[in-house]
This record gives structure tokens, C-alpha cells and sequence, in this order.
């Protein structure tokens, strides 16, 4: 993309960080029709991605990332003072993980990443951060930028967070429900509508906002997400409670437009490298800010996710007589989610390994994450495919719902097992069908 539609210059763009956000955002952007450079101090990642190799598993991207290489619109090096020279339009997709041992968002990569940057900016540009911080990071970083740039006032701040799901983060970074620009200048807003130019012209909405407001997008968000996962899992342990179906309760809560249905699944819970560690990032905020108060809940909404996961290793229990011991356990999955094979916080290892700990025989199997799962977690035995992993169990424990989970066949899975007994941990299994098959079906929250 030479020119943008109104004739102007096509900016330059390059991606600071390619891992999971800034390589789906590079390649997406050179597919868009940008010239983008990214750049990362780590030159084995450089060099896969030189390669054609994604360094993470997203459905898609790897396609995208050979053809965006093969147009001549996207390259990779490790030298800030190369991407300083390129580009117009700095994008910053560096990591922002909890701190050990506290709440807090740990800015250590975003700080470095944007004041090495800076040290080299010698003309004017904009720096963009993308990356999900504590509000009031971006008015801080702006303030760096300026005294740090050799081009002082002529390099200016803007933040465009990130609403990316993995599993379908190719598609959410083409054709995104939103787009939000955090600017402080109509030249900041400018530029970056010349970035998003080819989004813009589909008809996504634009919000401009402050700084502030940028920040608090996708954390407020995530935060949302994660009270309406919590709150339907509140209502399993009330059902458990009572007796009653936690599953036709959130299907007849989805009828109501007010609610509808969407993230008002019950089971095992969320877990993965945002919803957990950005809602505590959160609470420590706001505890700065001196308005815990406002967002004292997000502490229960943690707790109930995190109960979830021991709740799971009790009905696992309860279905064998109360003591692990010895017990052969399938667990079929190890990302938190399907269609990924990110291991952070994942409720589904954190079970496995659990069961392992209460004296379980765990034979672990998920279709892309055994690698990630076997670094964090060797003392786990890993199958070959789920009806290897599950012979001979005692039990057999779902906690990924991938498709090819959802589709087993109940009657040639429980010729393999030592006895049909099943704990659905994400409600993706049909319990008449496995019944009629003669297992003994079990779900949170449901009789």
C-alpha cells in the first residue's frame, strides 16, 4: 500500500514485541497492505518468524505470515535503531505480566521497550502503545517520550488497545467490532486513521478518547467478561446447593435481551495470559487511586474462578469414593481454551495437576498444547490422542472443550476405559447421549 484512499503517503508502521499481539498485529497489518518492520531482542524468535514460522499456535496466521513475507511488505530484525529509521507509526505490543508475588502489572518490558525506542527518534512520528496497562501508564510513557527523543515535542504518545480473542485473533485484528484511539492531538488521531485506513473503510466503529479512557477500554471490559463468567459459576455452587440445573438456568437467563447468552456458559472457568492477571492489575490500581471500593468485587469474581477449579477436583473425588489414591484420570485438555495452545492460568492443567498432587495417575492429551504443557508440568504422563489417554482410566475428566472432545463417541471411548464415568468440566458434552451409553455423567452444577 503505496497510497491511502484519499492519496496520501501509506504510513509506515513497525510492531515493537512479536509475540502473541505484536506477530498477529505485524502480519495482519502487511496483509492490509502496510510496509511493517518487527522488531524483538529476541533473535531465535526473529529468525522463526524469517522463516515463516509462527512461534504460538493461531488458526490462520501462519498462512498470512507467508504471504505478507512473500509481497515484500513485512520484515523482522532485532535493531531498534533500524525500526527508529523506518517507520512512521510505532506500534508497542510487548508483554504486561502480573508481578510475582503481587496484583500489579508488571511495565518493566513496556518501559524499556518504548525508552530504547525513543533513543532513537530523530523525526516526527507516534509511538502507540497496545499493550494492556494500569491507567495512567500512557500520560507517564508520553511524558518519557518527550524528554527522551532526540526530536523532543515532534514525537507524540496515542493508545489503541487490543481486543484480540485467541483462536480467532486474525480475524478480530481484520475486521475488529471496534477500534479506540487514545490521543491527545488531532494529529495523533490522524495518523492513526492512516493506520487503520483499510479497517476504518469496512465501516468499524471509531471511539477517540483520552488517554485515560483508552487505558480503562480493555481492562473494563475484560473485567466485565470475567463478573458474567463468574456470576453464572456462582449460580452452579447455589445449584449444587439446591438441586437444581445450572445449564437450563443460564439458557433460560439468555432469552432475556438485557443479559443474553454470550460468556453465561458454567463450568470450569477462565483462565489464560489476560482475564486473570488484568482484573487483579486492576484491584492494585485502583487500590493506588484510592477507589478499591469501585471494583471490590473483581476479588470475589477471582475467587469464584479460582473455586471452580478445586470444585472440579471434588466432584472427580465423589465420583470414585472419596479417595484419589491410585485412581487412572484422563484429562482431556490442557489450554485454557480451544483453538490455542496457551497454558497461562490455565484452569484445565491446574486440575491435572491437582489430581496428580491427591495421589491421581493423570495421563494428559490436548491436540496443540502437550509442548507448553510438558515445560511447566513433566511430572504429568501425556498421551498420544484422547482414546490413548483415556485407557484404562477410572475416569475420564473434560477441561478444553475442543471440537474433536464435543464429537467423541461415548460408546467407543468407554470400550478402552476401566469404567464409563465422566466429569464434564465445560458443559460440552450431551449428558442423555453419554448416559445412554451407559456413563456415569457428572457436571458442575448440574443433578
Amino acid at each position: 500500500m503505496d497510497t491511502l484512499l484519499d492519496g496520501t503517503a501509506a504510513p509506515r508502521l513497525t510492531v515493537i514485541g512479536t509475540g502473541y499481539l505484536g506477530a498477529t498485529h505485524a502480519v495482519c497489518m502487511a496483509a492490509l497492505g502496510y510496509e511493517v518492520l518487527g522488531v524483538d531482542v529476541d533473535p531465535g524468535k526473529i529468525e522463526l518468524l524469517r522463516s515463516g514460522q509462527v512461534p504460538f499456535f493461531e488458526p490462520g496466521l501462519p498462512e498470512l505470515l507467508v504471504k505478507a513475507q512473500e509481497s515484500g511488505r513485512l520484515h523482522f530484525t532485532t535493531s531498534l535503531v533500524e525500526a527508529a529509521e523506518f517507520g512512521d507509526i510505532h506500534f508497542v505490543c510487548v508483554g504486561t505480566p502480573q508481578q510475582p508475588g503481587s496484583y500489579a502489572a508488571d511495565l518493566s518490558h513496556v518501559e524499556g521497550a518504548v525508552t530504547e525506542l525513543a533513543r532513537h527518534l530523530r523525526r516526527r512520528a507516534l509511538v502507540v502503545g497496545k499493550s494492556t496497562v494500569p491507567v495512567g501508564t500512557a500520560a507517564r510513557l508520553a511524558e518519557l517520550v518527550r524528554n527522551t527523543a532526540p526530536a523532543g515535542d515532534a514525537v507524540e504518545l496515542a493508545w489503541n488497545p487490543e481486543f484480540l480473542r485467541e483462536g480467532f485473533a486474525v480475524d478480530d485484528t481484520l475486521h475488529p467490532d471496534r477500534l479506540v484511539f487514545g490521543t491527545e492531538s488531532a494529529w495523533a488521531e490522524q495518523q492513526l486513521r492512516a493506520a487503520f485506513a483499510p479497517v476504518i473503510a469496512q465501516g468499524t466503529p471509531v471511539v477517540v478518547a483520552d488517554l485515560p479512557t483508552a487505558e480503562l477500554v480493555k481492562v473494563a471490559a475484560n473485567s466485565f467478561l470475567a463478573t458474567k463468567i463468574s456470576y453464572i459459576n456462582a449460580m452452579a455452587e447455589v445449584c449444587e446447593a439446591t438441586g437444581a440445573d445450572v445449564h437450563l438456568l443460564a439458557e433460560a437467563l439468555a432469552y432475556d435481551d438485557r443479559i443474553g447468552g454470550r460468556f453465561l456458559r458454567p463450568g470450569l472457568g477462565f483462565g489464560g495470559g489476560c482475564l486473570p492477571k488484568d482484573i487483579r492489575a486492576f484491584i492494585h490500581r485502583a487500590e493506588e487511586l484510592d477507589v478499591a471500593q469501585a471494583v471490590a468485587f473483581l476479588r470475589e469474581v477471582d475467587a469464584i474462578n479460582q473455586r471452580r477449579r478445586a470444585r472440579t477436583v471434588d466432584l472427580v473425588r465423589e465420583l470414585v469414593g472419596g479417595d484419589l489414591a491410585g485412581t487412572k484420570v484422563a484429562a482431556l485438555g490442557a489450554a485454557f481454551k480451544p483453538d490455542s495452545d496457551d497454558i497461562r492460568d490455565a484452569p484445565a492443567l491446574d486440575v491435572a495437576a491437582a489430581l496428580h498432587r491427591a495421589g491421581a495417575l493423570v495421563t494428559v492429551y490436548d491436540p496443540v498444547a502437550m509442548d507448553n504443557a510438558r515445560r511447566v508440568h513433566p511430572e504429568l504422563t501425556y498421551g498420544t490422542d484422547a482414546l490413548q489417554a483415556a485407557t484404562g482410566a477410572d475416569v475420564v475428566v473434560l477441561l478444553t472443550e475442543w471440537t474433536q472432545f464435543r464429537e467423541i463417541d461415548p460408546e467407543v471411548m468407554g470400550a478402552v476405559v476401566n469404567r464409563r464415568r465422566v466429569v464434564d468440566g465445560r458443559h460440552a458434552l450431551d449428558p442423555a447421549q453419554w448416559r445412554a451409553a451407559g456413563w456415569e455423567y457428572r457436571a458442575l452444577g448440574r443433578n
